[in-house]
């Protein structure tokens, strides 16, 4: 690990003691924990009404188009038409619902690829359908994740706001920077178990010529001895949100796009935990790697990690 990588590391670890990490559970009700002030309900900004309501606009086709699906499972048709027209309808949906907005902000959209907008102001980033696979097999565990990326000094830009929603359920985890996660109105922290003999690790897998599966089953060979177990879900969006949660203590994946990620991101760094690369760099959306917990978990997967790649 190089000295800029170390260092990375390192001021996670400083901005993590400075916010405070309060739990003894790794993911306890919304009242009476937490030092009362700082756990209390935020207000949230109109970005995060607008991608609420762009989600939940978008929510109700999916919800029909996921039982029709259902049914195609059982017929000669395929399916797979079926759900790329459901995922560029709701594409359509939220991408209307955004631009009336903020009509001059650019978008880099899954379906829709980039529209240049206003170089001064942000972008959305939007995946209007994060676990198609699953949508298309009628198992009900996808998401919409919509985000906010804004251009910082030079050419350096960052995450500001970010929305994994998941429509059978209403859930909708949201995160704004230095303002928290949230799950609908309760305040998200990443679990507090340290010990990775109790912890349950989500992951991706290589699958029809997408990923390296030689080094994914080195990384696995070292992690799955030393945790109480590993899950693959099919939707990185909900997967990220779920360890901002406290459901999952980590998360390790490659070969994922900006889209699949932004959002839940931003989640598991305001709910206190760690996102780096895999050399724990601040390089994930160039490299496409994540791996995320809090910061014992993530320090500890990461020497694993570092080891099964040598």
């Amino acid at each position: 690990m190089g000295a800029s990588e170390a260092s990375f590391i390192a001021s996670q670890a400083g901005r993590q003691h400075r916010a405070g990490n309060p739990l003894t559970h790794p993911n306890p009700p919304f009242k009476g924990w937490g030092s009362g002030a700082e756990d209390k309900m935020v207000s949230h900004s109109g970005l995060i009404t607008v991608m609420q309501r762009a989600a939940r606009r978008a929510a109700p086709r999916l919800r029909r188009d996921f039982g029709e699906v259902e049914q195609l499972q059982v017929s000669r048709k395929a399916p797979a038409d079926f759900v790329s027209m459901a995922d560029k309808r709701a594409e359509q949906t939220i991408v209307e619902e955004l631009r009336s907005a903020r009509p001059d902000w650019g978008m880099l959209l899954e379906e829709g690829g980039e529209i240049e907008g206003n170089p001064d102001k942000p972008r959305w980033i939007v995946d209007p359908l994060d676990g198609t696979s699953n949508f298309l097999h009628g198992i009900p565990h996808f998401a919409i994740s919509i985000a906010v990326e804004e251009r910082g000094p030079g050419a350096r830009s960052e995450v500001t706001q970010g929305l994994v929603y998941q429509p059978l359920t209403d859930e909708s985890y949201w995160a704004e920077k230095g303002r928290g996660a949230w799950l609908n109105e309760r305040r998200l922290r990443v679990s507090a178990r340290r010990d990775l003999s109790e912890c349950v690790i989500g992951t991706g897998m290589p699958h029809c010529g997408r990923g390296d599966v030689a080094a994914w089953s080195k990384i696995y060979a070292a992690i799955a001895p030393q945790v109480a177990g590993v899950r693959r879900f099919g939707s990185a969006a909900l997967d990220l949100a779920w360890v901002a949660a406290g459901r999952m203590d980590g998360f390790w994946e490659d070969d994922l796009d900006i889209w699949d990620t932004a959002a839940g991101l931003l989640l598991i760094r305001e709910a206190g935990g760690f996102v780096t690369d895999y050399r724990g760099s601040d390089r994930m959306f160039e490299r496409r790697e994540y791996l995320a917990g809090n910061g014992d978990v993530h320090s500890r997967l990461h020497k694993l990690l570092s080891v099964a790649l040598r």
